[in-house]
């Protein structure tokens, strides 16, 4: 799975793109540089995506019409694919610099060497993402057959049937249905490829800047992966991720507007597709970075017909009146023809956006106008801007030296951009310098009237460009090389600053990546094949990718931001521990299925559950046909003896309606005194638990009751591997296990080992940092616990007549319920 996500698909979608961008040159003129293939071929795509999956019956057949549109692509245009591949040698560096770029945006998940994806419990907007990719290439855009009782029915109906943008989405899903890649572990891969793909734009924007070669590949290549534009592709932003490479080609457009600007009226198809694209990725709010361009190729038009009149009424041209009027109205009628041309390409190709405009735009006005700051712990600094932020993450300011390190590099970006911005007016690239002005104006205009998440939006979206003409700088220093060897080793020194500067701060950012649990999802993925249909299942565990993975089972999650309706007014909040306890026996009714996290120490389902499933992860529970609901479920301590007046107050409740006591036992736990073992001074508790910062060991005694085999727990978030030993015995290694929820952390093990009656000797050793990927993400240790090994499910029930509750008393229980008696034995 790992190659065909990881290698297969970034190859399989690169030919698709630049399939579909043959067929956009050939259909355009073939005005089309190499470097803009890819993107406005993207662009295509995602317009084909649009249409197939609004028109819902023929959402299904999305991946082979993206398909069809490449093969016409490269039947079309076989001879400049010919071309291309003979001046290959030439011009390398242009296959290199999107390579480089993808193998840096998916280091974290290609040196994990497993299928995963990065900053894992960052941001689970990207579960929604794989969960609307999925229902929207299967379904289309028909809403009508949702359940809007359980948490998947409600996110979907939340964000896809209110005009939420979805091209990133559709090209994502449509792409990867082609190869039967499971969405999951093609999600990093295509943020990663769609990040690659801005450095073509990127290039030819530094090539007009004056640099060449290398030089411009990697004046792209840190442009496109600047610290805050890395991070965001960490952190699965992907519909900012696809935008970016369509805001840079507008760019390069307006650059090349002398090849196509006056031309045919066919012209305007790649310029408009990729403003549709864009829309359609954005929605109405991507409008800004589509005015930015078409004021200045307006002004180019407008410039372009006063010179024509100009010359027209030269001393070269017919003097007459109707020669001079004719040249108008060519010029007019030209200009009209490509705007018309435009207009129809990029109105069809967004036609989803354009038919529910009133949507859109509200879709974008509460986004603006939100006063959530989504994952921000506070806004960003616009300095961030220059492209280098040496920290763990973006959303954080660096300290100590890393804090004096970041502002020299940002200072020399500062300086490097002020250059460039004169050495754009001394080249007279008047067209790109009036872009990018006008691009610096969106963000301040967000900057000025916008909230700190849209803000951090711009900012990442803006970034690319302030490195490049920083780059521009580089290039102004180059001309003046021929001055002396001091000139040389001065450019030299800007670039190599900038592209440090860039790639430092990057390293760390892998560095401290938490990467998705593989195993666990992949469980999750078999429950979803061996169960699909039986739903709707209730999910307890926080862990909102379980509605991709469990896509057939119908899953509601009671900590989700859409909790099972029937279920509301018991959930305790976004995020919280589920207590299983707490749920009304009557409407779980609803739920033939439970699905829970394997931990000996949380409470099992109520007595109309069996257990029918156990994996290394999760547990699956299924009602028992016709199980009445429990008239009271008590819910107890489960570590300390249950007082006979309880039971005797739940057996008066029995005995009118003829029912039975159902108990629930404890296993035998030991639990281990996390903050009383012995660790080293720097590993500090937190609200997640203990925080084990960098290399250490803890060790405390601990005694079981009786001998046999015991199984070892571990509870909390722990990234880079940790050793686990009794007694000196080498038990295993812990990593890679995150729970899905910072908060309230989840049980992970077990690890067997076989005990004496007798004190034993645990130890927890975790060995210093080293690069590979993830080994600075979290690493938080909140409990360690023993249980009984072969402990199915926490709860062996024990039934009696509700006349015989005395010999209930003085045992311990996590719960006893009064079940009527319709309940089988």
């Amino acid at each position: 799975m790992f190659v065909l996500t990881a290698l297969v698909y970034p190859v399989v979608l690169a030919v698709l793109c630049v399939g579909a961008g043959l067929l956009v040159d050939r259909l355009s003129g073939g005005f089309l540089p190499a470097s803009l293939l890819v993107t406005v071929g993207a662009a295509t795509l995602i317009a084909v995506s649009q249409l197939t999956t609004y028109a819902s019956p023929l959402a299904p057949a999305t991946p082979y019409a993206l398909a069809a549109i490449a093969v016409g692509g490269f039947a079309l245009a076989w001879g400049k694919v010919a071309n291309l591949a003979r001046r290959w040698r030439a011009g390398w560096w242009q296959v290199a610099v999107p390579v480089l770029a993808y193998v840096l945006a998916l280091a974290p998940v290609l040196f994990a060497g497993r299928p995963t994806f990065s900053s894992y419990m960052a941001l689970t907007d990207s579960a929604v993402h794989m969960l609307g990719a999925d229902f929207l290439i299967r379904h289309g855009q028909d809403y009508s057959h949702l359940d809007l009782r359980n948490s998947a029915g409600q996110f979907i109906n939340a964000y896809y049937n209110t005009s939420y943008p979805s091209g990133a989405d559709t090209l994502f899903g449509g792409s990867a249905f082609l190869l039967h890649a499971p969405l999951i572990w093609a999600f990093q891969p295509f943020n990663a490829f769609m990040l690659a793909t801005a450095t073509g734009p990127a290039s030819l924007l530094a090539r007009r800047m004056g640099l060449r070669g290398v030089w411009a590949g990697l004046a792209a290549l840190t442009a496109t992966v600047s610290a805050l534009v890395y991070g965001f592709e960490l952190v699965g932003s992907i519909k900012e991720i696809t935008a970016l490479p369509m805001i840079l080609t507008l760019g390069a457009l307006v650059v090349l507007h002398r090849r196509w600007l006056g031309g045919s009226p066919a012209a305007a198809i790649p310029f408009a597709l990729v403003a549709a694209a864009g829309c359609s990725v954005l929605g109405a709010g991507f409008a800004p970075w589509v005015l930015a361009p078409v004021a200045i190729l307006a002004a180019v038009a407008l410039g372009n017909a006063l010179a024509a009149r100009r010359a027209a009424r030269g001393p070269f041209r017919p003097a007459d009146g109707e020669a001079v009027n004719i040249a108008d109205r060519l010029s007019v009628r030209r200009s009209l023809l490509l705007a018309g041309v435009g207009a129809v390409v990029l109105f069809i190709s967004a036609l989803p956006t354009w038919i529910d405009l009133s949507g859109s735009l509200q879709v974008a006005r509460n986004i603006a106008t939100t006063t959530h700051a989504g994952n921000l712990r506070a806004p960003l600094h616009a300095t961030q801007l220059f492209g280098a932020w040496l920290w763990s993450s973006y959303k954080l300011q660096p300290r100590g030296r890393a804090l004096e390190l970041t502002d020299v590099f940002i200072v020399v970006a500062l300086i490097a951009a002020v250059l460039g911005a004169l050495h754009l007016l001394r080249i007279r690239a008047y067209a790109l310098a009036s872009w990018l002005a006008l691009i610096l104006a969106v963000w301040l205009g967000a900057n000025a009237y916008s909230t700190s998440w849209v803000n951090a939006k711009t900012l990442m979206l803006t970034s690319p460009l302030v490195v490049l003409v920083a780059w521009g700088g580089v290039a102004a220093v180059m001309r003046a090389s021929s001055l002396g060897p001091l000139a040389r080793v001065a450019w030299a020194s800007l670039a190599g600053a900038l592209a440090l500067g860039v790639l430092a701060s990057d390293a760390m950012q892998y560095h401290s990546s938490n990467l998705a649990p593989t195993a666990r999802y992949e469980e999750l993925a078999s429950l979803n094949g061996r169960f699909a249909g039986k739903g709707p299942t209730l999910f307890t565990d926080f862990d909102e990718y379980a509605m991709y993975e469990l896509r057939d089972l119908d899953v509601g999650g009671v900590d989700f931001i859409y909790p099972p309706v029937a279920l509301a007014r018991v959930a305790t909040g976004h995020g919280a521990a589920v207590n299983v306890d707490a749920l009304p026996g009557s409407d779980l009714r609803g739920y033939p299925l439970i699905v829970t996290r394997r931990n000996p120490i949380a409470s099992r389902p109520p007595s109309a559950y069996r257990l029918i499933w156990q994996g290394a992860y999760y547990q699956v529970w299924r009602r028992e046909a016709n199980a009445p609901a429990a008239l009271v479920h008590a819910q107890l301590s489960g570590t300390s003896p249950v007082r006979c007046p309880l039971v005797k107050r739940l057996a008066s409740i029995g005995t009118h309606a003829g029912a039975t006591l159902v108990a629930a036992h404890s296993p035998a736990l030991v639990l281990v005194s996390v903050r009383g073992a012995h660790h080293p001074s720097a590993w500090t508790d937190s609200r997640v638990g203990l925080s084990m910062k960098g290399a250490g060991r803890l060790w405390s005694t601990f005694a079981v009751p009786y001998p046999g085999v015991w199984e070892v727990w571990l509870q909390g978030e722990i990234m880079r591997p940790v050793r686990v030993s009794v007694d000196g015995r080498h038990l295993g290694s812990i990593g890679g296990q995150l729970g899905g929820n910072s908060v309230n952390p989840d049980a992970i093990g077990p690890l067997t080992v076989r005990l004496s009656r007798a004190h034993h000797l645990l130890s927890i050793t975790r060995k210093g940092a080293s690069l590979a990927a993830g080994d600075g993400g979290w690493a938080y240790l909140d409990r360690l616990f023993l249980a009984p090994a072969g402990v199915a499910g926490r709860g062996v029930l024990r039934r009696v007549p509700a006349d015989s509750w005395r010999s209930l008393c003085g045992h311990e229980f996590d719960w006893i319920e009064v079940v009527p008696p319709t309940v089988r034995a």
